[in-house]
């Protein structure tokens, strides 16, 4: 199933996420390799790991390699396009749009250390130029 360009993603559940942030961190894998990494983090089934994967591949996040003996999963998006499609809906709706005031909230929230002051001014500086 080919995407046009302009759809925009399918939103995933926080338990798509996960699943997500594995295949990002290891790249194509199992069903049972996705698993065992979920594992380390929660108490999860081997079923319900492969039922969210299955939905996943419906719903146009993950794409699954058939001609092997064992299916093989991957992300449909690349890691930053998926995560500038969540950001900018997170900021349209709860910021009004406004990237400043996420910043000044994220940064009024956390300890901010010196580094990452630094690699924002920078960040500022190039955007200024």
């Amino acid at each position: 199933m080919d995407r046009k360009k302009d759809k925009p993603i399918a939103e995933p559940t926080r338990s798509e996420l996960e699943i997500l942030q594995v295949l990002w961190e290891t790249g194509p894998a199992t069903v049972r390799t996705v698993n065992d990494h979920l594992l380390k983090q929660k108490e999860v089934n081997y079923a319900t790991t492969l039922k969210f994967m299955q939905i996943m591949t419906e719903k146009g996040l993950l794409k699954r390699d058939d001609n092997q003996m064992r299916h093989i999963y991957s992300v449909a998006e690349p890691e930053e396009k998926m995560k500038a499609q969540m950001l900018d809906k997170f900021l349209k709706y709860m910021y009004k749009g406004s990237a400043g005031k996420l910043v000044m909230q994220v940064l009024g929230n956390n300890k901010t250390t010196k580094q990452d002051l630094k690699e924002i001014k920078d960040l500022l500086k190039k955007l200024e130029e």
